[in-house]
């Protein structure tokens, strides 16, 4: 692909827009319900297919896969990342109010790290391409613990490591104040709950990237396609945190689908590795057929797991939704948790 820079920068552009509609529209403390993280999502969805159609359009019919399975791939995968969003919310008992506040600047730095990794990672792989096999062997193992339901996260978030080096560089206070992440007492600067609440956000995200670059890398190694998709993923996943939140435990089976699909893109990735490196008579997995994978996947997982509830689900155990809400407190109360 010749991708021409007005094209990188039209891209820009459109991105720091819609960060910023999406950061006025949302100003002041408020609990983001249903409807309005309904309408967002399906904002950020036609965003992100209206694009894939000026890819197909521009670039042909496999580039536009190549753009639709890497952004539907990174859609499905941050699911995973919505639990961990709840576990950490419910630690720190953040104010639902204050929630989309927090997200937001966690969507802005995921955007950062993730274009900073994603080019990392084509430019290895363009010069190293047995680094495929690597690849290959991280979703392998990400798919095994997946699968296990160990997704490396503990429920004490003490320790987490962007809360631990935020705190090597301000003191922390116990007390939300509005919706500030700093606040001054007889002359020194203090970090709110809700900036230590951006750090772990942040932290988890990192995390994440180990599986979602090398995941999208399966897929395509233009950096356009790459990025741009992993953008638009990103983009809408304030939204779907809110859209989803209660629905969660629902959809129990969606982390066995999200290892499925994992495991699948770790064997392409082997396969890549092999007909490039070893043999050019190794099979090659086409980009429509790992499209088809993920669509599948995902739409029986949904389909089974609303056929088929899990126990605690029937029972009317607790969500993430139930935790936040049985958490709320209201701005100021102390927060002694971290």
């Amino acid at each position: 692909m010749n991708v021409p820079l007005w094209a990188w920068l039209a891209l820009g552009a459109v991105i720091v827009v819609m960060l910023a509609i999406d950061l006025l529209s949302h100003r002041g403390a408020h609990v983001i319900g249903f409807r309005e993280a309904a309408i967002w999502s399906t904002v950020w969805v036609a965003i992100a297919l209206a694009f894939g159609g000026i890819i197909f359009w521009a670039y042909g019919v496999d580039a536009g896969t190549q753009y639709t399975t890497a952004w539907l791939l990174e859609k499905s995968l941050s699911v995973d990342n919505l639990f961990v969003f709840a576990l950490i919310f419910g630690y720190f008992k953040v104010p639902r109010e204050y929630q989309h506040r927090v997200l937001f600047f966690g969507v802005f730095g995921a955007l950062i790290f993730r274009a900073i990794f994603l080019g990392v990672g084509v430019a290895v792989v363009e010069r190293f391409t047995v680094i495929l096999f690597v690849f290959g062997a991280i979703l392998l193992w990400s798919a095994w613990k997946m699968l296990k339901g160990d997704d490396g996260e503990e429920s004490d978030q003490s320790n987490n490591i962007g809360v631990r080096m935020l705190k090597r560089v301000i003191p922390l206070k116990d007390e939300y104040h509005g919706t500030k992440f700093f606040i001054k007492e007889a002359g020194k600067r203090y970090g709110t709950p809700l900036l230590a609440v951006v750090a772990a956000i942040e932290a988890a995200d990192l995390i994440f990237a180990v599986d979602s670059v090398p995941a999208v890398l399966a897929v395509s190694s233009e950096p356009f396609i790459v990025f741009s998709s992993n953008a638009f993923a990103i983009l809408g996943l304030r939204a779907l945190f809110f859209l989803l939140s209660g629905l969660l435990e629902r959809f129990h089976l969606l982390s066995k689908a999200l290892a499925f699909i994992l495991a699948f893109i770790g064997v392409k990735l082997f396969f890549q590795a092999g007909h490039e490196v070893i043999s050019p008579s190794i099979p090659h997995i086409p980009t429509w057929v790992s499209l088809g994978v993920i669509v599948i996947s995902l739409t029986l997982a949904i389909v089974l797991s609303l056929r088929h509830p899990a126990p605690a689900a029937v029972d009317g155990a607790s969500t993430p939704e139930s935790t936040d809400e049985s958490t709320d407190e209201p701005a100021g109360e102390p927060v002694d948790k971290h």
